[in-house]
């Protein structure tokens, strides 16, 4: 084969978030799943895959190292890179469709592959809770892959979500995060039961929250959060008389002594602690704080703030496990109450 030609087989999409040393990786490996690329064929210099992809040279010489790793690549010094001479195992390919890739999601992200191990081919993207780019990305990558992960939240339009994933193989298909409505067959799906697990949580926190007369949940317009935790939450403040409030944004009312605050955004938990900060509000006795999803850096903001989240390590690591097994579970990973000084 000529290695131009080879060249030409690898594409680095400059709107993936698969590391482009991932890219050119897995691009081989599907070339020689097709056939493109055979054994013994001589593979393009360091030099030639910097010069031609437009990526830096440590960036091919990653690329290379992975695949070496793997086996699937061999080298002699002073003659370059080449495919052993023998049969290469088919590695599994998986499309990974996040709505977004914050802290939480990040952890969801390094469980799933540290879980699947490194021989696995992964192609990562992300769609900013645009159903118009989701769809995109679905319909332009729907040939070749062994399994689809996908996470499905949306600003809006996101009720035809289950149109476009029916088109999915639902033996390769693995819904995480949360359910969708009107998707057909039988597929596998690692997700949260929003409205009972605020409602449980928030039980298991009545105690302290019993200093206060007023819970004011922060839920912005446009927002990718399911409505489902709104309803559990509303749910909770009538069976327990406890006065509530649905705010769009924490600026939207002056904070007073006796209230709770739920926010659901990164954003909005900064404004509110800056507003409470202003006015010199003893947080955990005067005002209380509880966070949406566990980050790192919540343990340490004003003593340890109060969150109620899943477990975003067990999620991706489930969401391996059904991969692995190629497994059509349903399995629902619980939210968890960690209950700090801000409550």
């Amino acid at each position: 084969m000529k290695e131009q030609r080879l060249i030409d087989l690898i594409v680095i999409d400059e709107y993936s978030a698969t590391p482009k040393y991932m890219q050119l990786a897995n691009s081989i490996l599907k070339g020689l799943e097709t056939g493109q690329i055979q054994p013994a064929d001589l593979l393009p210099s360091i030099n030639e895959l910097s010069f031609e992809l437009d990526i830096s040279r440590d960036t091919a010489e990653k690329g290379y190292r992975y695949l070496k790793k793997t086996g699937v690549l061999g080298s002699v010094p002073g003659k370059g890179y080449f495919i052993p001479d023998k049969g290469v195992r088919a590695i599994p390919k998986i499309f990974l469709l996040f709505n977004k890739l914050s802290a939480h999601k990040k952890i969801v992200y390094d469980a799933f592959m540290k879980a699947l191990g490194e021989n696995v081919a992964v192609d990562f993207y992300i769609y900013n809770n645009d159903y118009a780019l989701f769809k995109k990305l679905l319909t332009n990558k729907r040939e070749d892959y062994s399994y689809y992960v996908i996470i499905p939240h949306f600003t809006e339009r996101g009720e035809k979500a289950h149109a476009i994933i029916n088109t999915i193989p639902k033996d390769k298909l693995v819904i995480l995060d949360k359910k969708v409505g009107g998707i057909t067959g039988d597929f596998g799906a690692v997700y949260e039961n929003f409205e009972e697990d605020i409602y449980n949580a928030l039980q298991e926190a009545r105690v302290p929250l019993g200093k206060y007369h007023t819970i004011k949940i922060i839920f912005p317009e446009n927002c990718y959060i399911p409505s489902e935790l709104l309803t559990g939450f509303i749910r909770f403040c009538q069976d327990y008389a406890f006065a509530y409030k649905i705010l769009n944004q924490a600026t939207d009312e002056a904070i007073k002594e006796g209230e709770v605050y739920i926010t659901l955004m990164e954003d909005d938990l900064v404004a509110l602690i800056e507003q409470i900060t202003e006015l010199e509000l003893t947080v955990g006795e005067q005002v209380g704080v509880i966070s949406y999803n566990e980050t790192p850096l919540k343990r340490i903001i004003l003593n340890g703030i109060t969150t109620i989240s899943t477990d975003f390590r067990r999620m991706g690591e489930l969401a391996a496990e059904l991969v692995t097994d190629r497994s059509v579970a349903h399995l629902e990973v619980p939210f968890k109450l960690r209950l700090r000084a801000s409550l």
